[in-house]
């Protein structure tokens, strides 16, 4: 009997033991690991943005302009023209008449063959012109020649003096590269012209280039020279030295050209495109005036400045157009400009 009382109460103790756990577990439920945060949803790429940063450039124009009676024309404002880039119209942010910056003056002469007879004419040129427009102690110039291939023959300097002497040594021989000439001219001088010291460094960068137009041995093209005349941010004059197209005026008494060569017409698209002007003498005593319409335009000129409203650098030509606001004015400047290339794709400066 007392074994099964003893049994009995064991039982009842396992019994009252195992629903203690089971109302402890429901009063208390097994902790559980916290929920996963899920990362917020990314946004959706947009096609639209560019992948290579974009950096903000200034657009710079030098220009001039003129009447019908083609007198410059040195006084207008910011509010007297309108800037247009492709067509698209541009915010103009800086403006100035800039009538006295130094100049960074190149003068590159044909020295082939082609032109030996005519040397001594574009030695007298080219004297005459360095002794009109070259400022002692603020212009720099520098004496470069072509045949077979470009020739520095005088660093910059503002002593006319010595280059006039330099001039009068050249002597004609070999082949026409005129287009490689005017590409290193453009990139290796006056791409790199000394600045002057003080607040603006600012120069006007010049070429004078004094040839018959013919090339037949560049490696450059005229599409590269032109380009890097752009880039460097040169205006380029140019002085044919062509005779061929020559006829009497209707006095008898003078030659004037009966019209353009090809040649000449190679001429006067560079100088075109680069902004500048291109001129066509008979003989050395024609030149007086056009030289001194050079050094007048150098020195009574606009400068403006905008941020294009198309910011890809893609390295392509955007066309730039300046429109006065006044009618029967003439605007001259460089045709465009080319945009930066991304760094990445960007070629040597020396290509």
């Amino acid at each position: 009997m007392m074994r099964r009382l003893l049994l009995g109460g064991l039982l009842l103790l396992l019994v009252v033991s195992l629903i203690t756990v089971r109302d402890g577990a429901a009063q208390n439920p097994p902790s559980q690991a916290p929920a996963k945060q899920q990362a917020p949803p990314r946004p959706p790429i947009d096609a639209d943005i560019p992948t290579l940063p974009v950096s903000v450039e200034l657009v710079n124009m030098d220009f001039s302009v003129m009447n019908r009676r083609s007198k410059f024309i040195t006084d207008l404002t910011k509010e007297d023209f309108q800037v247009f880039e492709d067509g698209k119209p541009q915010d103009i942010r800086y403006f100035s008449r800039e009538s006295d910056l130094p100049l960074r003056i190149g003068l590159l002469l044909d020295t082939s063959n082609s032109i030996r007879d005519r040397l001594k004419f574009e030695q007298e040129a080219a004297i005459d012109f360095l002794g009109n427009v070259v400022r002692r102690n603020k212009d720099l110039a520098f004496l470069m020649t072509f045949d077979s291939e470009p020739q520095l023959i005088m660093d910059y300097t503002h002593d006319v003096s010595s280059m006039a002497q330099a001039i009068q040594k050249l002597r004609a021989g070999g082949a026409t590269a005129l287009y490689d000439a005017i590409y290193v001219a453009a990139l290796q001088h006056l791409q790199r012209a000394p600045l002057p010291a003080g607040d603006n460094p600012a120069v006007r960068r010049v070429l004078v280039v004094i040839s018959d137009g013919e090339d037949v041995l560049s490696d450059r093209t005229r599409t590269e020279a032109i380009e890097m005349a752009q880039r460097s941010e040169v205006t380029i004059y140019a002085i044919s030295s062509n005779t061929n197209v020559m006829e009497f005026s209707g006095s008898g008494t003078t030659r004037e050209k009966a019209h353009l060569g090809p040649s000449d017409k190679i001429l006067q698209m560079i100088a075109e495109e680069t902004g500048g002007r291109s001129f066509f003498p008979y003989k050395i005593d024609d030149l007086a005036q056009s030289f001194q319409d050079i050094g007048t335009e150098l020195r009574n000129q606009y400068s403006l400045a905008y941020t294009p409203s198309n910011r890809t650098l893609d390295g392509r030509f955007r066309k730039v157009r300046i429109e006065p606001k006044q009618k029967g004015l003439v605007v001259r400047s460089r045709k465009g400009y080319y945009a930066p290339r991304p760094k990445a794709a960007a070629r040597p400066a020396d290509q």
